[in-house]
């Protein structure tokens, strides 16, 4: 039987624009607007964005030191199960592949399907091809579950061809999210709007028409942590370049440095698109963009009467690189799994281009299935809630095997530790609790979701034990 194995392929600039490039999708452009209505004021906005920039750089700066004692295949998957139990990172791998990169690349999938649909309407959800009373099937679902199909086809001739699709669609999305934010301020900011924008200053309450109206008690906090669901999905997936360590170049220095570029570009990058939409647009065109598609609406005053397509083409840019890097490095963590005997154990082999295809095409089924659902904002609130539990749990990991395992080698330390990692655990945890609070139609199904893995944990290795794979196909 030959052997494959997997090919160190990927330098910084590849693991970076896989950090970026996984994740931009078309959050920016949405989810501004659920903010405005939650936060009501122009300067809460940018706050909201701000704080979440400062958390995301604050977790991928304590990753570095995980990445670094634990550079192979799995990622989040591997530091949890060495922190804790195997009990614990399978978890996280169940979790990962029911709802957390699974629910990310529909959702993705969907977003792609709608802005689509401006440019080739009959890809339209309102063009409904199957109409079977309780359940329907409309031309952007396809539209969703062919682009999984055909991105997840690439990525299984080898790690070369995603790695060039995401880089060069990465830098066309960072480049065109700056035109859109210069040509912004040049073309349609008005300082009017601006100053009208900011009389409200932090004012923090809900809309209602042009008014605010101030929460009362703690419901201001759940406002906040409620309005941070879209935001944190939006920067979220930049740990999914650790999920690929055996395939990084000197992945103990390049992980984490690639971690700490590319989540301060994309902060840098929301911050300043924030920025410019409050510029542009006054707040209450923000809070009832059509469809809640904040990006559109700007690039119609910057633009004029083509800026639907602008916008169109650089949503349907973005959400298909960003798709491309969700489905390159999630399959890399069922293929570890599986080769810990705790999933599918045919997933567990690389086939002749040195990439996990069985991994790859059984994401694939299951993201196509999730597609179908149609509910980008569902999918939204179900991931974040079950992302902030593992983050939490795997930050924790790094104060745990500072003390169960001092003599590992770390060539790179958390930085600001234990002060920074501590901080993330805190505002993290708070935000978990105001969400279980204030959005439980979300989040209890999101902890079901993970409890449900306690018992096919059981029952998968229930007289099981690991099984040594071949790295090839059988």
């Amino acid at each position: 039987m030959k052997k494959h194995s997997f090919q160190q392929s990927l330098g910084l600039l590849d693991a970076t624009m896989i950090v970026v490039g996984s994740m931009i999708g078309s959050g920016i452009f949405i989810v501004s607007a659920d903010i405005t209505r939650s936060v009501g004021s122009a300067g809460w906005l940018i706050l909201v964005w701000v704080f979440t920039g400062i958390l995301t750089i604050i977790a991928a700066l304590s990753y570095g030191e995980l990445s670094g004692m634990f550079p192979r295949a799995g990622g989040q998957y591997v530091y949890l199960k060495e922190a804790f139990n195997p009990l614990t990172g399978f978890l996280y791998g169940w979790s990962f592949f029911a709802v957390i990169q699974a629910g990310s690349i529909a959702a993705v999938g969907v977003a792609f399907s709608k802005f689509a649909a401006y440019i080739f309407p009959g890809l339209s959800d309102r063009n409904i091809l199957l109409d079977l009373g309780l359940f329907h099937i409309s031309a952007a679902q396809l539209t969703s579950i062919l682009l999984i199909v055909v991105l997840t086809y690439i990525n299984t001739l080898g790690v070369k061809e995603g790695k060039w699709i995401q880089t060069v669609f990465t830098l066309a999305k960072i480049i065109a999210l700056a035109g859109l934010v210069i040509f912004g301020f040049l073309l349609a900011a008005r300082y009017d709007v601006l100053k009208a924008n900011m009389s409200k200053g932090f004012c923090l309450g809900h809309r209602e028409g042009n008014s605010i109206v101030p929460y009362l008690g703690m419901a201001g906090l759940g406002a906040i942590a409620g309005s941070m669901v879209g935001s944190l999905f939006s920067s979220d997936s930049w740990n999914n370049v650790t999920f690929i360590a055996g395939e990084i170049k000197r992945p103990e220095r390049n992980i984490g440095l690639s971690l700490f570029l590319g989540t301060l570009i994309v902060t840098a990058i929301y911050v300043a698109t924030n920025l410019m939409y409050v510029s542009v647009l006054p707040l209450q065109e923000i809070a009832n963009a059509e469809n809640d598609r904040v990006g559109v609406t700007a690039s119609l005053h910057i633009f004029g009467a083509s800026g639907t397509t602008v916008m169109a083409l650089l949503l349907m840019i973005s959400t298909f690189g960003c798709d491309n890097g969700l489905i390159l490095s999630g399959a890399r963590v069922y293929y570890t799994m599986a080769r810990d005997g705790v999933f599918f154990r045919r997933v567990g082999v690389l086939n002749r281009n040195g990439v996990p295809e069985r991994a790859l095409w059984s994401q694939c089924i299951w993201a196509s299935i999730l597609c179908l659902s149609g509910r980008y904002g569902d999918l939204l609130d179900y991931v974040i809630f079950v992302v902030l539990i593992f983050y939490i749990l795997t930050i924790l990991g790094i104060f745990r095997l500072r003390r169960t395992k001092p003599d590992l080698p770390r060539p790179y330390k958390a930085f600001g530790y234990p002060v920074l990692p501590l901080l993330y655990i805190i505002l993290a945890g708070a935000i978990c609790i105001l969400l279980f609070i204030y959005k439980p139609k979300f989040t209890w199904p999101g902890l079901g979701i993970v409890l449900l893995g306690i018992p096919i944990y059981y029952g998968v290795t229930k007289n099981k034990t690991p099984v040594a794979l071949p790295d090839g196909d059988d």
